[in-house]
């Protein structure tokens, strides 16, 4: 990924940018699409603005830059600039790894 995208998540969501898994197993198997399981680590690429039921803006648990658990089901994928990115809830994550 070269630069940022240009969005912005709203409320308490992220924008993580889901790890790649490996086509190939280490015995040179090939592993077709559709029998890969969607990615469970990314990088959060930005965070909206968390509020209270007051409107009292809160801190995020996560920041840019940190390797999070992502949720198996749940989320939502879009499409930026050739890359394939989630947005889920930050309740939804599951773990920062690091």
């Amino acid at each position: 990924m070269s630069k940022k995208p240009a969005i912005r998540p709203l409320g308490d969501r992220v924008l993580v940018l889901p790890k790649e898994e490996k086509e190939v197993t280490r015995g040179g198997i090939i592993i077709p699409d559709t029998a890969k399981e969607k990615p469970m680590e990314g990088t959060v690429i930005a965070v909206g603005v968390k509020r209270d039921k007051d409107g009292k803006e809160m801190p995020f648990d996560v920041k840019p830059g940190d390797t999070v658990l992502l949720p198996k089901y749940g989320g939502t994928e879009i499409k930026l600039d050739d890359e394939v990115y989630q947005i889920v809830r930050s309740e939804d994550l599951l773990g920062i790894l690091g």
